[in-house]
C-alpha cells in the first residue's frame, strides 16, 4: 500500500511564522521609504524653480543691456522660446502648468490662490525702481527642505 505524501507540505504554523516574519520586515522597511516621494517632490520643485528663475535672470540680463523692460510679462514668460526653451514645468503637487499674476502683497506673503487652476505665481513690476519680479509655486504643502530655525518649509516658501 502506498503512503500519502502529506509529510512534504508546510504546516499551518510554519506558514504563519513566515507571514509574521514578512510582516515584521515590512513594518521595519516601509517607513524608511515613505519619505522618498516627499523628497522627490521637494527636489522637483527646487529644480523647476531654479530653472525658471535662472531663465528669468537671463532674460533680464539681456534686456537690461538692450535698455528694454527688465523682466518678462506673464505672456512672455509662458510663451515657449522667449524665456524658457521648453514647455512650462508642471507643479509637482497640483500637476498644473499655468502661471497667474499676483499682487506684490500676495507675492511677498507667498499666498496660494486658485491652486486647482494655476501651478505657479508670478509678480512683476518693471515700472518699479529697481524693477521687481517674484516667481514661486502655487502650493503650500509641506516639504522636507529645512529652514533656518530647524523646521521645514512649505512648497511656496522655496
Amino acid at each position: 500500500m502506498r503512503t500519502p505524501r502529506f509529510g512534504r507540505a508546510f504546516s499551518f504554523i510554519e506558514l504563519m511564522v513566515v507571514l509574521v516574519i514578512i510582516g515584521i520586515l515590512a513594518a521595519i522597511i516601509l517607513p524608511r521609504f515613505s519619505g522618498v516621494t516627499d523628497d522627490a517632490r521637494s527636489a522637483a520643485v527646487q529644480g523647476d524653480l531654479a530653472g525658471v528663475r535662472s531663465a528669468i535672470a537671463g532674460y533680464r540680463a539681456k534686456n537690461v543691456i538692450a535698455g528694454t523692460p527688465a523682466y518678462p510679462t506673464i505672456t512672455q514668460l509662458t510663451t515657449q522660446g522667449l524665456v524658457l526653451q521648453a514647455d512650462f514645468p508642471k507643479n509637482p503637487y497640483t500637476q498644473q502648468t499655468n502661471v497667474q499674476g499676483v499682487s506684490k502683497a500676495q507675492a511677498l506673503a507667498r499666498q496660494v490662490l486658485n491652486a486647482d487652476k494655476f501651478g505657479w505665481n508670478y509678480y512683476v513690476d518693471n515700472a518699479a525702481s529697481p524693477p521687481e519680479a517674484i516667481f514661486y509655486i502655487n502650493a503650500d504643502e509641506p516639504t522636507n527642505v529645512v529652514d533656518s530655525s530647524g523646521g521645514t518649509k512649505t512648497a511656496n516658501e522655496l
